[in-house]
């Protein structure tokens, strides 16, 4: 598909979750405007923002530390939707827009395919500061929106929306998700010899940035798509294992010169591999001791060593 201007309509027949559109919002699944955030709000933004950056330096990629001065994300308080979206066009041509909740796959396709990032109109309470299981605008502006200043990722993640259509047409949506988990969210990158963090998901959260780098119980395997597409993953608790990348290049183009029409014709609807699996066609980088999961995980307090 190559008209990426009207929202596609999913094939029958291809599984989505079954999320229930708010009344207030169209097919677009956009809020009408950003909402206001209070102090109390701004406060909590700080308070995550200066967590973050105590941990951050050192661990995170260069990429994702420049985009965060670039953006002037630490000057205090949530961030405006619009001054950020002024300043994101002019560096890569992307925008971030304010969407309630998880919005369904085709449309976050459709939005990333025309480069807007769907950003949670809503931060997380003091109750679930540590942790929150929906992505919230902390998540989605701290964690993702840095590396759109980076024009290599910024393309890649409009490739990535791109990609949906066809996904779709073939019902393979949750091969294509294990690419965005293990990559936009989790994902590593090898610089200057060193492993440093660019997924979302690990420089949004205080655990498992020291975790993902750091510990002893997850492996740490050089990325191969087809493998990764066949993977399981975990949603609520640290990952046993963490795919790397060698530069944002390498992920671009490992990406989008795959013939997914063939791959997707080649594997099965489920997951080949368990999340903790490795596989004699591996290029392991630190084969894990699964310590962290074997004593059960976030559900018994296990330590994340």
């Amino acid at each position: 598909m190559s008209d990426f201007s009207r929202i596609p309509r999913v094939p029958e027949g291809t599984y989505t979750a079954p999320l229930r559109r708010p009344s207030h919002i169209g097919e677009n699944w956009l809020e009408p405007k950003q909402r206001s955030y209070d102090s109390d709000d701004d406060a909590i933004w700080n308070d995550l923002f200066a967590r973050q950056m105590e941990l951050l330096p050192g661990r995170a990629c260069s990429a994702f530390l420049e985009g965060l001065e670039r953006l002037d994300l630490g000057k205090g308080g949530v961030p405006e939707f619009e001054t950020l979206s002024e300043q994101l066009n002019k560096l890569t041509g992307w925008s971030v827009v304010p969407v309630p909740m998880l919005i369904p796959d085709h449309v976050f396709f459709w939005h990333l395919a025309n480069r807007r990032f769907p950003a949670g109109n809503f931060i997380r309470t003091r109750e679930t500061f540590d942790y929150i299981q929906e992505p919230d605008v902390f998540h989605d502006v701290f964690g993702h929106v840095p590396l759109l200043t980076n024009p290599v990722m910024a393309d890649y993640m409009q490739e990535y929306g791109k990609a949906g259509w066809k996904a779709m047409q073939y019902n393979r949506l949750k091969a294509l998700g294990a690419l965005y988990w293990y990559t936009v969210e989790f994902g590593l990158i090898r610089e200057n010899d060193d492993l440093r963090i660019f997924g979302a998901g690990i420089l949004s959260g205080p655990r498992e940035a020291i975790f993902a780098l750091e510990g002893q119980s997850p492996n740490r395997i050089m990325l191969n798509v087809d493998r990764v597409m066949r993977t399981d993953y975990v949603i609520d608790d640290l990952q046993p294992t963490y795919f790397v990348i060698d530069s944002f290049e390498d992920l671009h183009r490992q990406t989008v010169e795959r013939d997914f029409d063939r791959l997707y014709r080649n594997i099965s609807p489920g997951f080949t591999y368990a999340n903790a699996a490795v596989i004699d066609v591996d290029n392991v980088l630190h084969r894990g001791t699964q310590e962290y999961q074997l004593t059960g995980g976030r559900g018994s307090d296990a330590r994340p060593v």
